[in-house]
């Protein structure tokens, strides 16, 4: 299990402490009361990935790494219309040259980081697609602003508001994923064999980066500096995490053992064996 910073624990937030206190709540408080009525308590992990957690707690069942439909035909719930085209433009990209950057459902950005983030991506020379959710950053970013970066960056890099991740993930364009480390982004990130650069934004999300960083250790993660992640930061992380042939290799041996872990005879195959039976006694 990773070690982990006191102020980096999953109800830590920015901001006033009634929300430190209502997240506290909700992972520490009611999950201990809804555990201690189960027999156990299914996950979307796998064995392999966090060996020791689950050999301290047996009663811990992984059955992952979860995915939506095997040939990704089904539609799954979303807070946003997934845009499709950027499946067209990753098939007219090269082998491992995009990066994919996806913050999730929740994670805000001031204007000053958006604008940061943008000019990074536009450094690298890299083709991006970058989901930027209707509600991504705060006021004061600049409509003329967006409108002259998007204008910058057309034929290289895509802008939506939302797409299909797991089938972006499996696309063999995409070289990398910044993420905020949401587990369920992770997990697909990892049975796809697709390096991480971290940027946790609260919640879990240090400690999946604590994972990826250093027990896997296959990902890096960015660092703040005068409070703001720079665009030569940007820039020069996402660099090493693509460049790093170690990066690469323990991300295809955690990407086999995670697709190993859900075939016939695999660890979760056989755990959601279990779980299957379990519901029917």
């Amino acid at each position: 299990m990773p070690t982990i910073c006191m102020s980096r624990l999953p109800w830590y937030i920015d901001g006033p402490t009634e929300g430190q206190q209502l997240i506290f709540k909700l992972v520490v408080t009611d999950n201990a009361q809804a555990t201690n009525l189960a027999e156990i308590v299914v996950c979307n992990s796998f064995h392999d990935a966090e060996t020791t957690t689950f050999e301290m707690f047996p009663e811990i069942l992984p059955i992952g790494p979860l995915f939506a439909d095997q040939e990704l035909r089904k539609p799954v719930g979303q807070f946003w219309p997934e845009d499709i085209s950027c499946l067209e433009w990753l098939g007219s990209q090269s082998e491992g040259s995009v990066v994919y950057v996806a913050f999730g459902s929740f994670t805000i950005f001031d204007p000053r980081q958006f604008r940061e983030l943008a000019e990074g991506l536009e450094l690298t020379g890299r083709p991006f697609l970058w989901v930027v959710r209707p509600d991504f950053t705060s006021d004061g970013l600049g409509k003329a602003w967006f409108d002259e970066f998007q204008s910058r960056i057309a034929g290289k890099g895509m802008i939506v508001s939302w797409c299909p991740q797991q089938q972006v993930l499996a696309h063999p364009a995409v070289a990398c994923f910044m993420s905020h480390c949401g587990w369920n982004s992770t997990m697909e990130a990892v049975r796809n064999g697709v390096p991480i650069l971290c940027w946790p934004y609260f919640a879990d999300q240090f400690t999946n980066r604590s994972y990826i960083c250093d027990i896997w250790r296959t990902g890096l993660a960015v660092t703040l500096g005068d409070g703001v992640v720079t665009k030569e930061e940007v820039k020069s992380k996402l660099e090493q995490v693509i460049g790093d042939e170690g990066i690469a290799e323990r991300v295809g041996m955690l990407r086999n053992a995670a697709r190993r872990s859900i075939g016939e005879g695999g660890s979760s195959y056989e755990n959601f064996q279990r779980f299957v039976t379990l519901l029917n006694e």
